[in-house]
């Protein structure tokens, strides 16, 4: 039997244990819960992340949706021009070249108008152009442009009479513009392809706007082919009137100065290679009315209206408008800067040079 000091002694030890079993239980817990919040900090972090990482792969998910977007585009585009192209591919015999001519002279949009003209050329096949700077020399801003094309070219420069020239505040109609440019194309023609006798000369402006299929209309010239244009004479369309009976040209709809011997746009018609040569003085002309350098051509190439080939579906079609660009608006500092060529920064000059 136990004394009455040790039975005293028994439950204070249980106590002692007791009280230290759950202090050590309380210790763990708590530290226990301190782990639990930095586990939940950590994971508080983690979730950030990855919401961040999310908003990231988001926004290039958009962007592959977009990429993917213009990539279908463009393939749809070249689908549709492969598909128009790949006739005239397969039979290079009936691809006749096209002499495009381009007289341009130094403005604000000049580089701009360019470029988008060569975008618009680069599509078409077997095309020469040739664009006649009015200038002392070439430039080499230009240039670049007509090289970059990638297209069969010549430039050249032609200056323009000082007595010809407009001046800034001079509207359009009061001298031709292009006349020394144009003769200047033409006798490159035929200095340079006096043998060719298959293919076409069109004189096309670097400010107008061209539909792809006016091209492959032109091909087929045997001597000069006429179609209407948009936006031109103050009318919405400037046009040949063709006979319903033998589909010849019998007219035109020209509100202006309707009694020309062709009332017609520089825009508005295209002449086989072969009469560039076999009529070597035809040129255009300052000594001429206004409105009259597209007659004085055409009649120096000994046509008539009769002989005149009506394209574009019988003149039904529109592939051509003559927009021209809005002259810039601007500030007098930078005008003349940009006159004088002096001065400008590098980004300017990347702009219009």
């Amino acid at each position: 039997m136990l004394g009455s000091g040790q039975s005293a002694k028994m439950p204070t030890k249980i106590v002692i244990a007791v009280v230290l079993f759950f202090s050590c239980q309380l210790l763990l817990f708590w530290s226990n819960f301190e782990d639990l919040d930095e586990k939940k900090a950590s994971l508080e972090a983690a979730v950030a992340r990855l919401e961040r990482r999310k908003d990231v792969l988001r926004k290039q998910i958009m962007d592959l949706e977009r990429e993917s977007f213009r990539i279908n585009k463009t393939l749809l585009r070249s689908e549709i021009l492969l598909k128009d192209r790949l006739p005239l591919l397969k039979n290079p015999r009936n691809l006749s070249p096209i002499f495009f001519v381009t007289p341009t002279h130094y403005r604000p949009a000049q580089k701009a108008d360019l470029t988008r003209l060569a975008q618009t050329l680069k599509a078409v096949p077997n095309l020469v152009w040739i664009v006649v700077e009015d200038a002392e020399k070439l430039s080499e801003g230009i240039a670049a442009i007509v090289k970059s094309s990638g297209l069969q070219y010549g430039h050249l420069h032609a200056l323009t009479p000082t007595n010809m020239k407009l001046n800034e505040s001079d509207p359009n109609w009061k001298v031709p513009r292009g006349v020394a440019q144009r003769n200047q194309a033409l006798s490159w023609i035929r200095t340079n392809f006096a043998g060719t006798v298959r293919g076409v000369v069109y004189f096309g402006d670097d400010d107008n706007t061209y539909d792809w299929r006016l091209f492959d209309e032109m091909r087929s010239i045997e001597k000069a082919g006429v179609w209407p244009v948009g936006i031109v004479g103050g009318q919405l369309v400037e046009t040949p009137m063709v006979s319903t009976t033998n589909g010849s040209v019998v007219g035109f709809n020209a509100r202006w100065k309707p009694n020309r011997p062709f009332p017609i746009d520089m825009a508005a018609f295209a002449v086989n290679v072969s009469l560039i040569h076999s009529y070597p003085n035809a040129q255009f002309s300052y000594e001429v009315p206004r409105g009259y350098q597209e007659s004085t051509f055409l009649v120096g190439l000994d046509l008539q209206r009769n002989e005149l080939e009506p394209k574009a579906a019988n003149c039904t079609e529109v592939y051509v408008w003559h927009t021209r660009t809005e002259h810039p608006k601007l500030n007098s500092f930078d005008r003349r800067r940009f006159q004088l060529r002096e001065n400008l920064t590098d980004v300017e000059r990347r702009a219009v040079l």
